[in-house]
């Protein structure tokens, strides 16, 4: 740590390269002994122009760029990307595609277990943060799992450019719904162990209670989204309240923070942030058992309406000439709300691209919750947000 002393005060540079920051972010914390007088965030250190380059490329091949968006749910990102290129395909009946039904639920499938696998990293390196080592050796046996199974199907770990537009990019491998599904009976289980290890450890528990609590207003205020978000207590989920793709066929809770720490706790802290995020796991459970038990059987043809996988010389000609105009697209992303805002001059590459991430949100809060906070505690506030730098740096 860099150290300059003002008086009474020392400013103390925590980042770019501490273990506890969760990739390259440097705070500038201003303290008067233990306790944190200022916080600032400063950011730029991952910055590679992703929305640049994706100006200079043509649609279909932004995606593998969108895997770095956020590495920890890259399918997730995926996602919105094609989602939003499809929904500017929509707005001409020229150039609207028919995704397969089937496609449809394997895009639900694996984002639902990107999901589990990033809050598992999540959930796992805030024990970790915390002093808890062996809780993160259980996430990640978990994260490992859904990884077995990404790379079966598209031959990828981390990085997976599998959704497309106009469907992904090749149909599920052999055994995968049998896998998945004792998967999701494994990590059921694995959660009770989970939950009795840290989750409900008083120590942990009392680590966390009442520390950076968020009011709903406030979260509203500095536009938090996702688990941020309901961690204070807003029910807001897009899946459930801006239904997209075929979410509107599932059933699922919003879970929501609660005060779960008891008379210690406050809504919207540390803890209720860390429970969220686990509740959610569990309702992405609930949803992979929906795709499974709805799916509809492969018909072996990637263009068939119903038991295809890709509608893709549909999807490249579309994209030769697409409507000329722009339009806004968010998903519900583990980290929350990401949104990408395209432009199109009717030209085979992007005229604009902006994305809108969650964990650059979450960084602006820090400034208005931190100062008050001990040292130690900024650790905690840190992995309470789960933030991924390659969501703030793009």
């Amino acid at each position: 740590m860099n150290i300059e002393r003002d008086g009474d005060f020392i400013t103390l540079s925590m980042g770019p390269h501490h273990p506890a920051t969760h990739g390259v972010l440097r705070l500038e914390v201003t303290t008067d002994g233990e306790v944190i007088a200022a916080c600032k965030p400063d950011i730029g250190y991952l910055h590679r122009a992703i929305e640049k380059i994706g100006e200079n490329l043509e649609w279909f091949q932004f995606v593998p760029y969108t895997d770095r968006v956020d590495y920890v749910c890259s399918m997730n990102s995926n996602h919105a990307w094609v989602l939003a290129v499809e929904a500017l395909l929509a707005t001409s009946e020229e150039t609207k595609l028919q995704i397969p039904e089937r496609a449809e639920y394997i895009r639900v499938l694996f984002a639902e277990l990107n999901r589990i696998s990033s809050h598992m990293v999540g959930l796992g390196s805030m024990t970790m943060d915390m002093g808890a080592f062996t809780p993160f050796i259980h996430a990640l046996g978990q994260r490992e799992h859904v990884n077995d199974i990404f790379e079966k199907t598209c031959g990828a770990r981390l990085t997976y450019n599998y959704m497309c537009v106009g469907g992904v990019n090749q149909d599920l491998h052999p055994g995968a719904i049998a896998e998945v599904r004792t998967f999701l009976d494994g990590l059921e289980v694995a959660m009770k162990d989970f939950n009795r290890l840290i989750t409900t450890n008083n120590i942990f528990r009392g680590r966390l209670a009442g520390i950076a609590a968020i009011s709903p207003e406030d979260a509203i205020s500095y536009g938090l989204v996702g688990p941020n978000l309901r961690g204070s207590g807003v029910s807001f989920d897009l899946r459930r309240d801006r239904p997209y793709g075929i979410y509107d066929r599932f059933e699922f809770d919003v879970p929501v923070g609660r005060r779960y720490a008891g008379e210690k706790g406050k809504l919207g802290d540390c803890y209720d942030r860390f429970v969220v995020r686990l509740l959610e796991v569990l309702e992405s459970i609930k949803i992979c058992r929906q795709v499974l038990d709805q799916i509809p059987p492969a018909s072996g043809v990637a263009d068939d309406p119903v038991g295809g996988w890709c509608v893709a010389k549909a999807a490249q000609k579309a994209l030769r000439k697409p409507p000329v105009g722009e339009i806004y697209f968010r998903c519900e992303n583990p980290r929350g709300e990401t949104g990408y805002r395209i432009v199109s001059d009717g030209t085979k590459i992007p005229y604009r691209i902006k994305i809108r991430t969650g964990s650059f949100t979450a960084l602006s809060i820090f400034e208005k919750i931190v100062p008050g906070l001990m040292i130690a505690d900024l650790v905690a506030v840190i992995g309470s947000f789960d933030i991924v730098l390659p969501e703030v740096d793009r």
